[in-house]
């Protein structure tokens, strides 16, 4: 992964971050990882648990930020959430997964797409 790559991620987390708690969610981790992957956010939505996956594009040439969250993906994500749950017991039963897509844009605030129970 290149620098510019990576910089690029930072950025949308931020802004997804940022969007999720402007909507109310509170932060309980971000970028947590185990040998087995990292988990971009986990956030608290009322009684609710959601672990959030940030896909940040600088275009659509390649497809929209939130295709790239195929199955293999979303079952990784399942996996580790059930990881965190083990090492952080005492945050709830209710579980939910979403996606932020995020697409910055060339001028003024990026776009920010946030998919509620994504799978």
């Amino acid at each position: 992964m290149t620098s510019t790559t990576r910089a690029v991620g930072a950025y949308g987390e931020r802004v997804a971050l940022r969007h999720l708690i402007d909507a109310g969610m509170t932060p309980v981790a971000r970028n947590w990882h185990c040998a087995d992957g990292e988990i971009d956010l986990i956030l608290s939505d009322g009684d609710e648990l959601v672990f959030c996956e940030v896909k940040t594009r600088r275009s659509a040439a390649f497809g929209l930020p939130a295709e790239a969250v195929g199955r293999s993906k979303q079952r990784r994500l399942r996996r580790l959430a059930c990881r965190w749950m083990a090492a952080a017991p005492g945050h709830g039963e209710h579980v939910r997964f979403d996606v932020v897509a995020v697409m910055p844009q060339r001028r003024g605030a990026a776009s920010v797409e946030h998919l509620r129970s994504a799978f």
